[in-house]
């Protein structure tokens, strides 16, 4: 492993800025000390991005009992849809938002409206209910996930983001093994009202918490925010997925509701597109979709989306009716999938990292993907748990191998000033083709259940109350059937479920034959470093592009190591000094003085480096004692001005072509930030030293 310019090993993700970070100069000064309060503060936005991120997945092995209490099977998927639509919706708004009014008072807003919600989702009393109260639940979980990361940046000084956006980004891949575990527990133990109950005792202590120790600077930001747009394209989205849902169930296809809906949607669509030609901040710019690469990485995502949301909602329903076991335990039997999910998505963004390459992991992941669906339609009631694990296995994998990928070859195509919503793009299509995929997957299985349910049951006696239309409505029903007509009731749930997926296979295959056109540019250095709350979250990111820039950079500069990062820079200026010595004459010319032993008291830089890294200044007359402090000599500051350059240089390099003649003034502004925090936080910085005015 690398060490860092004063030869100690770096910890893991020192010096990331958090996910939606804005400016380093935000928030605490570079290199303050974090306070108790904040880390109380940071403690309290997990805990709200916890329930957010939770909500996405843990409602899934509730899903069977819900409908088996409040009926309405064919409307189970718009428990899942109504909250992604609501918050994808949503992000936009709350993050410019946040911008312009206050993050700390909008993030409370969005607890509160996320409470209200689960409040209500708890109390529902039938299915219109509680998918009216999931989009309000929804509305407050957008908010609640862009805010908390957003908020970060406003309390942790730069070089100490990286280790609570590890935090941030482990609380998405916790929510993803834990939520249909819990939905499981809370189903079998309690009732499946506590899936929504919970999110109450700890959504209080969170906003009792905000309130009484938050304290961030309120810097407006002015926003011309596309109200219209965003209702547009929630619209649009909407009709669209009440199409794929209630078409050929509720309505048959050619009912005026179901054409009524699809030419709704395509007039809105139309609307939509010229609302965005004429807005000032588009929530969707249209240039994008002339980038070719964006256009098929989105219909990708899209894709990615439909089938990871599709299976992950009626998985649970395959194990709990088709399988018998538990709420619990069909919780257990989805940890492959979200075992591949995470592997695999992890593994390709590091792979990407190293070598720059990509092209073979939409390849991969869409064909590994298509496999995976149709090994699930290959399950039966018979399967045994090695045959459904390996298969959940290789879906996760497949899911995995393209969703990081697909964000990184988007960030690759744009120029820097759309870098900011081409990301937000990418993730927004994903979210959408999840709507899709649970509603599609829902009417193929409703519509094939009542058919198989029929012809299992046709001339059979069957108890009273008892029909083909009441089990497909509640499944506990297969119970009071006779022996020998269980087993074709149970094969019926099992044919109407395992066809979705092979109905979805076709959708994944499109999707490989798509990336066969994606044109493999090399990777920018800057978009080689993956991001967790990107990939692993079903909800669009909201992040500008200076913000998305800052992050890359800072995670790749932390990866690499700053010993490595001062090797390179000493090289490229054409000197042979220890890397510790060039990070300390770049402190020196950054502070103006140094004292080398209250340096390594105060900060976390072992004193013998400190010392030998002194020594071999003053030997090179590049720097002289001034009672305990080291000053810089005429040549010391000629060298650190080369070091400086160099190392602004390195961090402008890794930018590519966006570091072109042209280069937006707030991308010179971020290197020269970050080359600047590369000398050391100043709360590492002793009394004695004092800040010279700096040069370039």
């Amino acid at each position: 492993m690398a060490r860092d310019a004063h030869g100690t090993t770096p910890k893991a993700g020192d010096a990331q800025p958090s996910p939606g970070a804005g400016p380093p100069a935000r928030g605490a000064g570079a290199g303050e000390q974090v306070s108790g309060n904040v880390l109380v503060s940071i403690g309290a936005l997990l805990l709200g991005l916890l329930l957010a991120a939770l909500d996405q997945t843990i409602v899934a092995t509730a899903l069977p009992t819900i409908v088996s209490e409040l009926g309405g099977l064919e409307h189970l998927s718009w428990v899942v849809t109504a909250y992604l639509l609501a918050s994808t919706a949503a992000t936009p708004l709350w993050g410019k938002l946040g911008d312009q009014y206050g993050r700390k008072k909008l993030f409370q807003a969005a607890i509160v409206i996320f409470l209200v919600g689960s409040a209500l989702c708890g109390a529902a009393q039938d299915m219109s209910q509680l998918i009216a109260f999931r989009a309000l639940q929804g509305l407050g979980g957008g908010g609640l996930i862009v805010l908390s990361m957003a908020i970060v940046g406003d309390l942790v000084p730069p070089r100490e983001r990286g280790r609570y956006q590890g935090l941030f980004g482990a609380v998405f891949g916790t929510t993803s093994v834990l939520g249909p575990l819990l939905g499981g527990l809370f189903t079998e133990h309690l009732s499946w009202r506590w899936v929504f109950y919970v999110n109450l005792p700890v959504g209080v202590v969170a906003l009792a918490v905000i309130a009484a120790v938050l304290h961030i600077p309120r810097r407006a930001t002015k926003h011309v925010i596309d109200y219209l747009g965003t209702l547009l394209i929630a619209s649009v989205a909407t009709s669209l997925v009440l199409v794929a849902s209630l078409g050929g169930t509720t309505w048959s296809w050619g009912s005026p509701q179901i054409v009524g809906l699809a030419v709704l949607g395509v007039v809105l669509a139309v609307v939509f597109v010229a609302v965005e030609r004429r807005a000032a901040e588009p929530v969707l710019p249209l240039k994008l979709f002339r980038v070719r690469t964006f256009t098929l990485s989105a219909v990708i995502s899209f894709i990615v989306g439909f089938a990871m949301f599709g299976a992950l909602t009626y998985l649970p329903t395959y194990l709990q009716v088709v399988q018998g076991v538990t709420p619990t335990m069909s919780g257990v039997h989805m940890l492959p999938m979200v075992a591949g999910m995470l592997l695999a998505s992890t593994g390709s963004g590091q792979i990407v990292s190293r070598t720059g390459r990509w092209k073979v992991f939409p390849l991969a992941g869409t064909a590994v993907t298509t496999l995976g669906l149709l090994l699930l339609h290959q399950l039966d009631a018979h399967s045994s748990t090695a045959v459904t694990s390996l298969s959940f296995f290789v879906l996760g994998s497949g899911l995995g191998l393209v969703m990081q990928v697909l964000v990184l070859i988007v960030q690759n195509a744009v120029p820097y000033e759309d870098l900011g919503v081409a990301t937000s793009g990418a993730t927004f299509f994903r979210s959408i083709g999840a709507s899709f995929g649970v509603a599609v997957f829902g009417t193929i299985f409703a519509g094939r259940l009542g058919d198989e349910l029929t012809a299992a049951l046709r001339g059979a006696r069957l108890p009273p109350g008892v029909s083909a239309g009441s089990l497909e409505a509640d499944p506990r029903g297969i119970a009071a059937l006779p022996p020998a007509l269980r087993g074709p009731a149970v094969d019926s749930y099992a044919t109407a479920i395992t066809d979705v997926f092979l109905y979805a296979a076709p959708v994944a295959l499109l999707g490989f034959l798509l990336a066969w056109f994606l044109k493999e540019d090399r990777l920018r250095a800057s978009v080689t470093a993956p991001d967790a709350t990107e990939t692993l979250a079903s909800n669009p990111v909201e992040r500008s592009s200076y913000d998305e820039v800052y992050r890359a950079l800072s995670l790749l500069g932390t990866r690499e190591g700053r010993r490595e990062a001062y090797r390179r820079i000493t090289a490229r200026a054409g000197y042979d000094l220890l890397p510790a010595a060039s990070w300390l004459l770049l402190r020196i010319r950054k502070y103006g003085t140094v004292e080398p032993a209250r340096l390594a008291e105060r900060g976390p830089v072992p004193l013998g480096v400190v010392i030998e890294a002194a020594r071999q200044l003053e030997v090179r007359h590049l720097a002289v004692r001034r009672g305990l402090d080291l000053v810089p000599t005429d040549e010391g500051r000629e060298v650190a001005e080369r070091l400086a350059r160099a190392r602004e240089d390195s961090l402008a390099e890794l930018l590519g072509d966006w570091w072109g003649p042209d280069r937006p003034t707030d991308l010179v502004q971020l290197v020269h930030e970050l080359s600047d925090e590369l000398c050391g936080a100043q709360g590492e910085r002793p009394d004695r030293e004092r800040p010279l005015t700096r040069v370039g």
